[in-house]
């Protein structure tokens, strides 16, 4: 089997330690805040609107309640509030996922021996209790320190100055892997390198001052800094735990055929929300099990496809297979095996095109690879058939 040896050169200061946020960062927990608002909001008679998650995204948990309250002109007050949705919230901690590359950066530099330090909004008791459910993270970290063993939270950089004192290390040779703006302008205020996750969709050109902007944890390049490369890239290919989608096929934006000269199989997003918003958009590939015809390989991209600007995030699969006929309203299961790179904008309609060709050669040829060869017959796409 062949592996993809990091060739990246370290470009960036080199660094020591890690110092990781959580909300956002390792766990996906927006989507529970926007169930446990949505809910609560309803009692007033108002309606949770996604947009304003940019406003309490890295806050502590008084500044985000604050501005609840404060934008939708609610009539509790700010404690009021918070002792009602604490509950709520707590009762969903065992239910937060990983997002997609935290467990695997965990692992890899607690496997180097490289410190990991967390540095969280929220209060320590919180972050216990959420990362107590994922295994092996609390041991992992050197420093743990919640927003309310500081004075002042993020954008303020008390917190990552604490950290580097509990480390006994110089803050210059910290990196700071933040979801937030207030959580970038804290690190960049400590002196630290920082690597922005951008948490919400379609904001990546709101973070100039970090020092690198990713699209999600899968595409990070530790040796950029000076720490170990990961290893387990194949091909030119990430392998992932598989995981599956499915539905009839639907039209699309009708560009597929007649505009890139792609036909792409388009399933619906509806009742699908919440596993979407836990797959980082990008280019993935696997297997497409089609209910009348048989299993296919397949490439596809997750997002907002940055060239057309899409409004809403699509699930654009393409068969690898020349059909004779549409096949609209056929079930179509998907099985995702592995990644290939993070989405992109690109400067031509010809540049975009020669990438998706780009992106089938490489599928292809990792999906003859016994490690991914054998979801092929995977019961999941043999049940459509």
């Amino acid at each position: 089997m062949i592996r993809k040896m990091s060739t990246a050169q370290p470009s960036k200061k080199l660094v020591s330690c890690v110092i990781l946020d959580l909300d956002g960062t390792l766990l996906n927990t927006d989507g529970i805040v926007s169930d446990v608002l949505r809910v609560y909001l309803g009692k007033y008679g108002k309606q949770w609107d996604g947009r304003e998650i940019k406003k309490i995204v890295g806050k502590t948990p008084l500044e985000a309640a604050s501005a609840v309250v404060e934008d939708y002109e609610l009539s509790c007050t700010t404690s009021e509030l918070l002792s009602e949705i604490t509950p709520m919230f707590s009762n969903q901690w065992c239910n937060i996922k990983a997002l997609p590359g935290a467990n695997r950066l965990i692992k890899h530099l607690s496997g180097h021996r490289v410190p990991m330090a967390l540095a969280s909004s929220s209060p320590r008791e919180n972050i216990e209790t959420k990362i107590s459910f994922h295994q092996g993270w609390k041991e992992s970290f050197s420093v743990i320190i919640g927003g309310d063993e500081v004075r002042l939270g993020k954008p303020s950089p008390e917190i990552f100055l604490e950290v580097a004192e509990r480390l006994n290390v110089n803050p210059c040779s910290c990196l700071v892997i933040e979801d937030s703006l207030p959580g970038v302008t804290a690190g960049k205020a400590a002196g630290m390198e920082v690597v922005a996750v951008p948490s919400i969709p379609k904001q990546a050109h709101l973070y100039t001052s970090a020092d690198e902007v990713i699209n999600s944890l899968l595409d990070l390049q530790p040796e950029k800094w000076g720490l170990p490369p990961f290893q387990d890239w194949i091909k030119d290919t990430l392998p992932l735990e598989p995981w599956h989608i499915g539905g009839p096929v639907v039209k699309g934006f009708g560009r597929g055929s007649k505009v890139l000269g792609i036909p792409t199989a388009n399933l619906s997003t509806e009742g699908y929300g919440s596993l979407l918003s836990e797959h980082p958009s990008g280019v993935y590939f696997g297997w497409a099990g089609l209910s009348k015809r048989g299993v296919f390989k397949m490439v596809m991209s997750i997002g907002w496809n940055p060239y057309f600007n899409n409004t809403e995030k699509t699930i654009e699969p393409w068969l690898l297979h020349d059909f004779d006929e549409d096949f609209y309203g056929e079930e179509l299961r998907l099985t995702i095996v592995g990644y290939i790179r993070p989405e992109a904008n690109f400067s031509s309609l010809q540049s975009l095109i020669e990438k998706i060709h780009h992106d089938r050669k490489v599928a292809e040829e990792a999906l003859d690879l016994p490690l991914f060869f054998k979801y092929k017959d995977e019961p999941y796409l043999k049940s459509s058939t």
